[in-house]
């Protein structure tokens, strides 16, 4: 076999140098190695020059940004934006891709929830991806943003509890548990998913509605539908109410229907019920033939063992009746006779 001509072995030579510099040239201009992709979580944070207590401004990220993770250094870390800017910041304002993706998650898992109740945050807070205050987060929702409520969650409140150690009748000594405070799943005004400290958030009750919580606490509310009195339209409202205590092991224990009465121009209640219920409260309109299409909502009513049924109502206003399922039958007034038929008995004994 014939060698190849110098020329061509020179021609070799100078090519693979050539690719060899370039290679070594955009490593050197691309920083290194990424370790790993990260993502900011504070506000703003600044990007130094060096680790040191002196060092220079090099840059900006902001939260949400998403950054390539160089170098890391004791409590520091080499970032490189995408816009290419490269300096070191603290450790503490970076959450992983991890957190990132249990965040995307809880966005499309959820995108279909039915909002239950409007709020507006009181403070500064974080977007956590689990109830609690030690979980990951990564947005923060800045004081004065409306939020979209759609589901409560408990968690236990670090360091405090609820009750101290009691003895029962039997004598067995009860151990204290930890106190709870209740959490919101909130959807923020960027179409952001995450979970919120329920203290932190104010709801956005209307007025004229509020005013007749009666110290409860508005879980939810919604609009039923509107009636027309004379130039205007106002709204009519289910709201569902609960004690203003946090950790209860239902979302809400009772729930109203405000009407509108038109020749007296205020709101009335058309009906009130205790029960122990569940979130989400669903509100719809269906058609019921002869009485037209009226507004319908459904509650999730929590038993004694736990278990979840369903109820509906329909509101033709001003009357809220039950709607029952094929096959489900209403409760009569039979059972009152029987008690009364019950007390008779005794009196006679």
């Amino acid at each position: 076999m014939k060698s190849l001509p110098t020329f061509l072995l020179r021609t070799c030579a100078l090519a693979l140098c050539s690719a060899t510099i370039v290679f070594l040239v955009a490593c050197k201009h691309s920083g290194g190695k990424v370790l790993e992709v990260a993502y900011v979580s504070g506000v703003e944070v600044n990007l130094r020059n060096r680790v040191a207590a002196a060092y220079e401004k090099a840059g900006l990220v902001k939260n949400g940004d998403r950054v390539e993770v160089l170098d890391h250094d004791r409590r520091f870390a080499k970032v490189r934006t995408a816009t290419g800017q490269m300096g070191w910041m603290e450790q503490r304002y970076l959450v992983s891709q991890q957190v990132f993706d249990q965040l995307q998650k809880l966005t499309a898992d959820n995108a279909n929830d039915p909002v239950q109740a409007q709020g507006v945050t009181r403070n500064d807070t974080n977007l956590h991806v689990e109830p609690g205050r030690e979980t990951e987060h990564l947005y923060q929702i800045l004081s004065g943003e409306k939020l979209a409520l759609l589901k409560r969650g408990t968690a236990a409140k670090p360091g405090v509890v609820a009750a101290p150690a009691k003895t029962s009748a039997s004598g067995e000594k009860k151990e204290a548990t930890a106190a709870l405070e209740d959490w919101w799943l909130v959807r923020d005004s960027h179409g952001r998913v995450g979970w919120v400290l329920g203290r932190m958030i104010d709801s956005d009750v209307p007025l004229e509605v509020a005013q007749y919580a009666e110290g409860q606490r508005i879980v939810a509310f919604f609009v039923l539908n509107q009636v027309q009195d004379e130039d205007r339209k106002v709204g009519q409202y289910l709201t569902v109410l609960t004690e203003a205590k946090d950790g209860l092991p239902f979302d809400f224990n009772q729930f109203r229907v405000f009407t509108w009465n038109v020749r007296r121009h205020r709101y009335e209640t058309a009906y009130r019920e205790r029960i122990e219920g569940m979130l989400p409260v669903k509100v719809a309109q269906e058609d019921f033939g002869k009485e037209g299409v009226l507004p319908v909502f459904t509650i999730h009513v929590l038993d004694d063992n736990g278990n979840i049924t369903e109820r509906k109502y329909k509101l033709n206003t001003p009357i809220v009746r039950r709607v029952y399922a094929p096959g489900e039958e209403p409760v009569h007034a039979a059972p009152r006779k029987a008690a009364a038929s019950k007390r008779t008995a005794r009196r006679r004994r």
